[in-house]
């Protein structure tokens, strides 16, 4: 079992590196339709895809995989909420790449999603089914449990068949854009403040690392964002790179991955166990 700090590393590599989703190719994941804005702390924070009821259940469950603690803000504080509100608003979120012409049956651990629920759709049975199942097992909505209860749930949710959707499923769904959210540029909704960023140590936007090769040196530096960017409030080299700057002196952060543990192979998939984040 790793730690929640060296669990984050491992994935910031492959995701923020990316950006967004839309490296896995031909997944209902991919959505390169999610443009950025030009300054989006110029816009009012609301959601638009989210009901009351469905923000409140999406605002627990992230707080829960990604919480906050002595390593740094989580999920919530990140706006990690506000950017799958906006994903879901997007061409992605209507499914309008996704093959949904059946059949649609039992599936195995190597294939992909099989179902015909578009990611809107997914969030929408799966909120309402799991605040249902909460109702029954504990008379509380998801949100009202306790911290240890709500853990609880989202584990179970990883074997159990809730109404219309897989629980495992809604999970997956929930968890793959929650990580998506807290590490993707800030651009996109997400990862306030750099926050994903400045825990494992990622740059940012990429600069010019020529003069780095051949250096076994840590490079430390303070995360550099599209927005920034775009507003010109970096210095840039000559070929429009950003300039990086030495990172403030504070805890200790990792400019590379740590090793897998010894029982894991680097093709091995991601685990799922929420025990991984807190």
């Amino acid at each position: 079992m790793i730690d929640r700090r060296e669990f984050l590393s491992v994935l910031a590599t492959a995701v923020a590196t990316l950006g967004t989703r839309d490296a896995v190719a031909g997944a209902p994941h991919a959505h390169p339709d999610v443009r950025p804005v030009a300054n989006l702390g110029s816009l009012r924070k609301a959601y638009t895809f989210f009901s009351p009821a469905e923000a409140e259940f999406v605002e627990s469950a992230i707080a829960r995989l990604i919480p906050s603690d002595e390593l740094g803000p989580g999920a919530l504080d990140a706006d990690v909420s506000y950017f799958i509100d906006r994903l879901l608003t997007t061409e992605y979120g209507s499914g309008a790449r996704f093959y949904n012409q059946g059949p649609f049956g039992a599936t195995t651990p190597f294939q992909g999603y099989q179902l015909p629920l578009t990611p809107p759709e997914v969030y929408r049975v799966g909120i309402l089914a799991t605040n249902r199942y909460c109702e029954t097992k504990y008379g509380k909505r998801f949100a009202q449990l306790e911290a240890e209860r709500q853990d609880e749930v989202l584990k179970g949710l990883q074997s159990i068949e809730l109404e219309k959707v897989p629980g495992a499923t809604f999970f997956g769904q929930l968890l793959s854009d929650t990580k998506d959210g807290f590490f993707s540029d800030p651009v996109y909704g997400g990862n306030r403040d750099m926050v994903g960023w400045k825990l494992v140590g990622f740059p940012g936007v990429a600069a010019n690392y020529t003069a780095m090769i051949g250096k076994n040196e840590s490079y430390s530096v303070a995360p550099v964002d599209i927005g920034t960017v775009q507003r010109a409030e970096v210095p840039v080299d000559e070929h429009g790179h950003p300039v990086h700057q030495q990172a403030m002196a504070g805890p200790e952060r990792r400019s590379t991955p740590p090793p897998l543990p010894a029982d894991r192979h680097p093709t091995d998939a991601p685990s799922t166990d929420l025990r991984l984040f807190v």
